[in-house]
């Protein structure tokens, strides 16, 4: 669904209501017009006819029946019987200089002359005082529609510049970013509601800020403290592992214990890891290429794929410059590339895809498909028998491209697990 701007969004409500109220009035005074001008004319044709009453009252002629008969008055003889009130009403009669039917207003009255009726009958033209509606009309509508654009004009200016303030908090607010370190000031502005708005993001992003600050000084004190002690049990460990006393049990038992603690250090290492990404604390400052960075980790593993005896088969473009910060390059391919090694079984296939902007990866398992609800979840793949991993390895891939704006992919396909980066 395609989201209006608020502007354009108040601008079209206000043209929705000031349509039909602009319509409404153009037709309240096209009727108040054509009423007052028939009123008008009504008003003549009654004068008329006291004029003509007066003249006919007072002719002295020997032959005491009148006819007359023009379009604009007629007197004639009539058995019909005197009528007190006259009648007035709308015509349409033909005019040769138009050569078309016009419109009259006609009075028309049963009168008595000299003790004989007659049916006087007077009419008006109306097309002159038509013609002078229409103008008064189309002067009208000009008026109305200049007015109306006014109008709308003015009040998209007029909000436009008392929206301003909200614009520029917005941009602000967009252009926010934690890890340089700085709390964005949102000023005084001469609208009460905006400065409310202001005042609560300021309160807001500082509070924001010193959570991240907070948040940044945890991780690296955690990875500090965390990995000392780690690597001290560590030492101690190795230097027991060679003591000859020990008997057979005793050195299983700390072999074990010390491969737990290489677990809950690469678990404290990732962890910190995802942090950082979290805390965007790896900004975007070049564009690796992706390519080299294959290569590199396609010879770091060399041992490892001739061991297991895995035939790679690749597909890479010269370069392939990703906006990435290097560091995340090096561990989105090391952890894909390590999964597909460590999971595949013996004589297996590795298929590497490299284009501009798309990277595939895709090898062959004896694990079955991951949930598509799991897949990228942190703890969640040890229940789909991946031994020896703390499940974190696709969740930082994933949480890397979100942190970048690449799409992170899984499908499983003809007994492969195929995951695809795109930017």
């Amino acid at each position: 669904m395609r989201r209006m701007k608020l502007l354009t969004k108040t601008t079209v409500y206000f043209l929705l209501i000031m349509l039909p109220v602009f319509t409404a009035g153009a037709f309240y005074l096209f009727h108040k017009f054509n009423k007052e001008i028939k009123h008008e004319t009504d008003e003549e044709l009654v004068n008329d006819q006291l004029e003509w009453l007066r003249y006919l009252d007072t002719a002295h002629i020997d032959n005491p029946i009148f006819r007359f008969n023009t379009q604009e008055f007629q007197l004639t003889p009539t058995d019909k019987p005197v009528q007190k009130k006259y009648k007035l009403k709308g015509v349409h009669l033909y005019q040769e200089t138009e050569d078309a039917q016009a419109p009259f207003r006609e009075l028309s009255q049963v009168i008595s002359i000299h003790g004989q009726n007659y049916q006087m009958v007077l009419r008006k033209s109306m097309i002159e005082k038509d013609d002078l509606l229409k103008n008064i009309i189309h002067v009208m509508l000009i008026a109305f529609g200049g007015l109306l654009c006014f109008v709308v004009i003015s009040n998209w200016f007029i909000s436009r510049n008392m929206w301003r303030p909200f614009y520029r908090s917005l941009d602000k607010i967009r252009q926010l970013q934690l890890n340089k370190m700085e709390t964005p000031d949102f000023p005084q502005t001469p609208t009460h509601e905006f400065n409310q708005l202001n005042e609560a993001l300021n309160q807001m992003t500082a509070r924001i800020h010193q959570d991240y600050i907070n948040m940044k000084e945890l991780t690296e004190d955690a990875a500090h403290e965390m990995q000392t002690p780690l690597a001290i049990t560590q030492s101690k460990l190795e230097l027991l592992l060679q003591d000859e006393n020990l008997s057979e049990e005793q050195l299983k038992n700390i072999g074990q214990t010390s491969e737990e603690l290489q677990r809950l250090s690469r678990l404290n290492h990732n962890l910190l890891l995802l942090a950082k990404i979290e805390n965007q604390q790896y900004p975007f400052t070049e564009r690796p290429d992706l390519h080299q960075v294959i290569a590199k980790y396609l010879s770091l593993f060399e041992e490892l794929i001739r061991e297991k005896e895995l035939n790679i088969e690749t597909s890479l473009v010269p370069t392939a410059p990703w906006p990435l910060h290097p560091a995340l390059a090096d561990i989105m391919i090391s952890n894909l590339l390590g999964n597909a090694i460590k999971y595949n079984y013996p004589e297996g296939h590795i298929q590497i895809t490299l284009t501009t902007n798309t990277f595939t990866i895709s090898n062959t398992s004896s694990l079955p498909e991951i949930p598509a609800a799991n897949v990228f979840q942190r703890f969640k793949k040890n229940d789909q028998g991946y031994s020896n991993s703390n499940g974190l390895g696709l969740a930082i891939v994933k949480k890397i491209g979100e942190s970048y704006h690449i799409r992170i992919s899984y499908q499983y396909r003809n007994g492969l697990h195929i995951f695809t980066a795109s930017c």
